[in-house]
């Protein structure tokens, strides 16, 4: 077994290299701590992994900034990448009864016939007092359901928020909190230009660049990244250290920053957890995601963002990136994602990628009449099994505190990111926080 130790300062793991791993590696090389990160991947960056298209990289699974997230905009600026960062305004769209609407300003919800009148300006009014909302917790007993229900009335969460809200959570929708819609409206709210548009970013080269580009840093500042390297438990030792096995050798640790999913964490400490640790990690459920990703010889349309309020329709969301970034980028081909949040066992989910492509088509042409199936130059898909957790109504007492385990033992995960949902600005401020947290406690100690 080797020994990591050192003389005067401790040995950390970091389990997982997604951005919430990096950034904990990142924080603590830079304070001058040495750093093991296990990633079970052959690469960094989570779910912002990407893959080649004719040399050039495209995300896996859809990315975007919006313009208030300043914890990401802060480590671009330390890393030096600011002037690879583009921000574009955006169309978003919303599909319902057969029909595509424009809802990317506020003048474009005044046109939104598929309401009458006095129920649009009921929208616009829920979604100006949604974003003065500053107290999270005076709704957290609530559920999206029961709130904009009574926020925008019936007809409104009929024709709006019904079909989101049930295409993204399926048989989980009654369940979800109604912070976690409160926090997606202001969000969005706040990503504005100065004629109300949407304004998103994105960094040139995909998202899995700011991931390599930590790995480097913290590997060009002492720290290691073992890539390929599938935790299969994590054990106490002797004394107040840790025993990590992996497929490939056995490791002992001073400190731990597990980053998995929660369930995945009680796995690897199954053997010394008390029940009611294990209790407490497996409580929060989670949906997968499949997403579709297609490069067309032609566009679907002129909407970067189209919500798909049709509950025949498998997806609730098409994303068309190229009218984000431009098509020149990806050799003039359309990238188009077609995205799914559902249960790891749902039938969707197990399709091979080319039943799942066939079985996609004929929903496309439906939308797009103009589509055919010779437009397809490639298809790619992507699962991931621990996509989204089910924000539920009361969710800040279901998250487990950072040192549940033990206090040389730092839990941070997506789950754990509240009041504000997953993403890569909350991945890496989590990240840095585990960081600084576990060097405070250092000190402490010493």
């Amino acid at each position: 077994m080797k020994n990591q130790s050192h003389n005067t300062r401790p040995s950390i793991a970091i389990i997982g290299g997604g951005f919430a791993g990096l950034s904990s590696g990142y924080e603590l090389v830079r304070q001058g701590y040495s750093v093991t990160i296990f990633e079970k991947e052959r690469y960094v960056g989570g779910l912002a992994g990407a893959f080649d298209t004719d040399g050039e990289k495209l995300d896996k699974f859809y990315h975007h900034w919006f313009t208030n997230d300043v914890h990401v905009m802060e480590l671009i600026s330390e890393l030096g990448l600011e002037h690879s960062v583009v921000t574009n305004p955006t169309n978003t769209g919303l599909y319902y009864a057969n029909s595509t609407y424009r809802l990317s300003t506020p003048f474009d919800l005044l046109k939104f016939n598929a309401l009458p009148i006095v129920d649009r300006i009921r929208l616009g009014l829920l979604t100006l007092y949604v974003r003065r909302i500053k107290r999270w917790q005076d709704i957290e007993k609530l559920t999206a359901v029961e709130w904009l229900m009574r926020l925008g009335g019936k007809n409104v969460f009929k024709v709006v928020w019904e079909p989101l809200l049930y295409g993204k959570f399926g048989n989980f929708a009654t369940k979800v909190s109604a912070v976690w819609f409160w926090n997606k409206i202001k969000l969005r709210g706040g990503s504005r230009g100065k004629k109300g548009e949407e304004q998103l970013a994105y960094l040139k080269g995909s998202f899995s660049r700011l991931a390599e580009e930590l790995a480097k840093y913290v590997t060009s500042n002492g720290g290691d990244i073992k890539l390929g390297a599938s935790i299969k438990n994590i054990d106490r030792d002797e004394g107040s250290g840790w025993i990590i096995k992996s497929d490939r050798t056995m490791m002992r640790f001073d400190k731990v920053i597990a980053t998995t999913p929660l369930p995945i964490t009680a796995e690897l400490v199954k053997s010394f957890a008390p029940d009611h640790v294990s209790t407490k990690l497996q409580r929060i459920e989670y949906l997968a995601n499949i997403c579709l990703v297609l490069r067309l010889k032609h566009s679907l349309s002129s909407t970067y963002w189209l919500n798909v309020n049709d509950i025949d329709f498998p997806f609730v969301g098409i994303i068309e990136h190229t009218n984000f970034q431009s098509s020149d980028q990806y050799g003039g081909q359309h990238v188009v994602y077609l995205s799914k949040y559902l249960p790891h066992n749902d039938a969707l989910y197990t399709m091979s990628d080319e039943e799942l492509l066939d079985f996609s088509l004929p929903f496309i042409q439906k939308m797009f009449p103009k589509f055919k199936s010779d437009w397809v130059i490639n298809a790619n898909v992507w699962r991931a099994r621990w996509a989204q957790p089910i924000v539920e109504r009361n969710y800040s007492e279901l998250i487990p505190k950072t040192n549940l385990i033990s206090p040389n033992f730092f839990i941070c995960s997506m789950a754990q990111i509240y009041p504000e949902d997953r993403g890569t600005n909350y991945a890496i401020r989590e990240g840095r926080a585990a960081a600084r947290k576990l060097i405070a406690s250092i000190q402490e100690e010493g």
